[in-house]
Order: structure tokens, then sequence, then C-alpha cells
């Protein structure tokens, strides 16, 4: 399947992008005073944390585990010369589960990013990826 966007100039370091089915994302460079809008970068972290929880949720509820609610905690360790790609990628998934093992929290979220996640996979080789967790229980 062939994925497109379509970009638009909006000002200088700050872009519209349109997807197939027409939803839209800005995005800037901006320094953070002026900053408004996430970076490609920190769509990038944005992408991998969301893209992995999809699969991480899923085989929960496969395994018919109790589920209310993720969140994640995600930060990026970057090259200090151009490109300025991500040398390290670091995810703090928060799960709240009432019956979660820990063992399977491990386990699918290794999966997730590793196996199933295609923005992972998109990843350079030589970016490593960390996870952690923490099962809140309610």
């Amino acid at each position: 399947m062939d994925l497109k966007v379509r970009m638009k100039y909006v000002e200088d370091e700050k872009y519209e992008l349109t997807n197939q089915s027409d939803n839209t994302v800005i995005v800037d460079m901006f320094d953070d005073k002026k900053k408004e809008n996430q970076s490609p970068m920190e769509l990038l972290l944005s992408a991998i944390t969301s893209c992995a929880a999809v699969e991480i949720v899923s085989m929960i509820k496969k395994r018919r585990r109790n589920f209310k609610n993720i969140e994640a905690l995600t930060s990026g360790v970057r090259a200090d010369t151009t490109p300025k790609y991500f040398k390290s990628i670091n995810i703090k998934y928060l799960i709240y589960s009432s019956d979660l093992k820990n063992e399977e929290a491990d386990r699918f979220i290794s999966l997730s990013i590793e196996k199933y996640c295609s923005v992972g996979a998109s990843l350079r080789k030589d970016t490593t990826v960390n996870h952690s967790f923490e099962i809140l229980r309610y």
C-alpha cells in the first residue's frame, strides 16, 4: 500500500501536511518561545509511541486482561552532528490494568516495538529503542 501526503508551505519553518484521508497536521521548527506544533522529530517520537501502543492494547485485550488506559513518556537522544538522527529512544508506558502481569507487559511491549510497529521498523538500524513500563492497579 502506497501512502501519500501533501505538504504546503505556511510560513518559514511552518508547514501543513495532509494525508489521503484529508487529515491535516501542522508542523513547525520554531524555537521554544514561538513553538505552536510538534516538530518532525517530535512527530517521530509520537509515531513510534502510539504505533506500539495500538499493538500493546490489542495484545492486552486478546489475552482478556482488564484494561483501563495506557499513557507513555517518550524521550530521544539525538546525534550531535548533522543529520541529528535519534541515537536512542526511551519509552515508558504506564498501563492501567488490574490483572496484567509484569512478564506479559514486557513481552507485549517488546513484540510491539520490535516486530509489529511499522514506525519502529523504519528507524535507522543503529537507533536503539529502550522501553520500560509501570502497571498501575485500580
